[in-house]
């Protein structure tokens, strides 16, 4: 558990529902007056404390801050779950994290994932209830919005969305040019971790591995941004798909 002390991510967990608060209010400024409204719609606790007291809980704030669990350990969403609701949807786009520990990183990746359109996101560990405050920043709010599934075994995940009828594919420096590959159906992209890559069990897995062409001096991408490539060239591909296909 933890604090959210940007306003816009403050706004985005009370819209989303998932936050149960308090809001602690010690400056109640035009700003501040929003996540006011909303928490009061959503029925979420406003206490009024000290700013000493704000202080001593967040000492990044600017007179606000939501307190914060997980917003996913409400969610009764399961990877098995996921998969029997699709029924007969063709176009579908998971994102598989592999060992991405920056919290920064995770953020950024959440982003992208709201703003492209993933329909689900996988990974091994519960970040967001360790780095709650920092993905939430990075992530502008998204974290509240993209679904998320922690998994235990994500090579046995990989295979049960195989069994579903999805495609995966993992991203790597050495893999063939990214907008050479069909990505449209139901799709399922993996993201190494930052300076390891994919594991070799789930490297092992992949149907194919998909790469983006480059022409700078270093050595690869920034996860977080390799992540936004490739989730616009999915859309891209997509585009004029209807989304309930």
């Amino acid at each position: 558990m933890g604090y959210l002390t940007g306003f816009h991510a403050i706004e985005e967990a009370l819209k989303s529902g998932k936050a149960t608060g308090p809001l602690l209010i010690a400056k109640a400024g035009p700003r501040a007056q929003e996540s006011i409204t909303l928490a009061q719609e959503h029925k979420v606790p406003i206490h009024r404390v000290g700013t000493h007291d704000l202080d001593h809980l967040t000492p990044d704030h600017r007179g606000i801050a939501l307190h914060l669990v997980d917003l996913q350990q409400h969610s009764a969403i399961t990877l098995d779950g996921f998969i029997a609701d699709l029924g007969e949807r063709q176009h579908v786009l998971v994102m598989i994290l592999d060992e991405i520990t920056d919290p920064h990183n995770y953020g950024a990746i959440l982003r992208s994932c709201d703003q492209f359109g993933v329909d689900l996101v996988i990974t091994r560990h519960r970040r967001i209830a360790k780095h709650a405050q920092s993905i939430s920043k990075t992530s502008a709010g998204a974290v509240s919005w993209v679904p998320v599934v922690e998994v235990s075994n994500l090579p046995r995940a990989v295979q049960d969305l195989q069994d579903a009828r999805f495609w995966v594919y993992g991203a790597d420096m050495q893999g063939d040019p990214i907008y050479e590959r069909d990505l449209r159906g139901r799709l399922a992209l993996i993201l190494g971790g930052e300076g390891t890559g994919i594991s070799r069990l789930l490297r092992e897995r992949c149907d194919a591995l998909v790469g983006i062409p480059r022409k700078g001096k270093i050595d690869s991408l920034n996860v977080s941004v390799a992540a936004g490539i490739v989730c616009y060239e999915v859309l891209r591909q997509r585009s004029g798909t209807a989304s309930s296909a």
